[in-house]
């Protein structure tokens, strides 16, 4: 590839100087000290001197030298680790971006909780879009942790986001994350080969992801595939319990998706309820004593209150879940909260008028 600029034709890359200001500026404070010792030491007349006073000038010296180089090596890895610390956030919004607080009429609102103080993002994964078939939603989880489960979540979410608009059916969706994360899975493999030396976080073998796909139409009517995931909770009045007890497929990745994928029907979610998809690091989190926290009761716990917007149970729910776990949970947690806030009237009449056209 040949490049023009102003100094004339250039080819592609590699006639382009690296720019080496920043490791100057990086290495000139501490050569410059460490010049200044050495100075003292060869050319000053009081360092070569065996006298108490000569002795505490010179160990003075070196001191102050050292303790500069340790200053400035901290403040070096502090910008370093600040500058991770800003890519991993940015890293974040991109792979799992906040999404909108309303969808086609429904209230949502989603979090994930690190079990890694130091992690900004892991294998857990959601996303939420409104399409012409209605709002689709996907929660998942992959299997292990670091890079290699980043990837994969990502590129299951990267799936998604496409499919959700392009396919009719949640079941075509579904295969397209299958093929997708096949095709990822390949690629890992490939570069994790013997051959390439990089020691592997997760063995491609071992990979598997649990993946819940939701459909919510316009009147209502929730459409579920299930590949191993928990199964949400439906909040309807004061209680919490299970949208569905049907068996799930398995996770994608061990085993092939059968020919058939029957998409189940878990019926409506009528105005005012609600819907909370989660991830298993939410009901395997313990105490100090081994006890599991119990998700229904906290999310039972959260409707008595006095606000029961998604934001305000998601904030509960986090709140009780870290006082369970004293502030470290075992595992990856993500939640994301989904509300039926459309017009009763308009809801009401379109469902009979659904009806009406079934009947016809």
């Amino acid at each position: 590839m040949i490049r023009i600029n102003a100094r004339g034709p250039t080819r592609g890359w590699s006639a382009r100087r690296p720019d080496r200001r920043p490791l100057c500026r990086a290495l000139g404070l501490p050569l410059a000290w460490g010049v200044m010792a050495v100075l003292y030491k060869l050319a000053c007349p009081l360092a070569r001197q065996d006298g108490l006073a000569a002795r505490l000038a010179t160990s003075a010296v070196f001191f102050t030298v050292g303790t500069g180089l340790v200053a400035h090596l901290g403040r070096t890895l502090l910008g370093e680790l600040r500058q991770a610390r800003r890519a991993a956030g940015a890293a974040q919004s991109v792979l799992l971006r906040p999404p909108p607080p309303r969808l086609d009429g429904l209230s949502i609102a989603a979090a994930q909780l690190s079990a890694d103080r130091g992690a900004a993002i892991g294998g857990d994964l959601y996303e939420a879009v409104a399409t012409e078939h209605g709002v689709r939603v996907v929660m998942g989880d992959v299997r292990g942790h670091g890079l290699s489960a980043i990837g994969t979540a990502a590129a299951v979410l990267g799936s998604f986001r496409e499919a959700a608009h392009d396919e009719p059916g949640l079941d075509r969706v579904l295969r397209r994350l299958d093929r997708a994360l096949a095709r990822h899975l390949r690629e890992r493999a490939r570069a994790e080969h013997p051959a390439s030396g990089q020691e592997p976080d997760t063995p491609v073998a071992e990979e598997f992801v649990t993946v819940l796909l939701l459909e919510i139409d316009r009147g209502g009517e929730v459409h579920a595939l299930n590949c191993g995931h928990p199964w949400p909770y439906l909040l309807s009045g004061a209680r919490a319990e299970p949208l569905t007890g049907a068996d799930p497929l398995p996770p994608l990745g061990p085993f092939p998706l059968p020919p058939d994928l029957p998409v189940l029907e878990c019926g409506q979610l009528p105005p005012g309820e609600t819907l909370v998809l989660y991830t298993d690091g939410a009901e395997d989190a313990r105490d100090a004593r081994g006890r599991f926290f119990s998700l229904p009761t906290a999310l039972s716990e959260a409707l008595h209150a006095h606000s029961v917007t998604p934001q305000a149970i998601l904030r509960r729910v986090f709140t009780a879940l870290l006082r369970h776990t004293g502030g470290t949970p075992a595992d990856d947690v993500a939640l994301l909260v989904l509300r039926n806030d459309r017009d009763p009237h308009l809801w009401a009449a379109r469902a009979g008028a659904d009806g009406q056209a079934t009947a016809v």
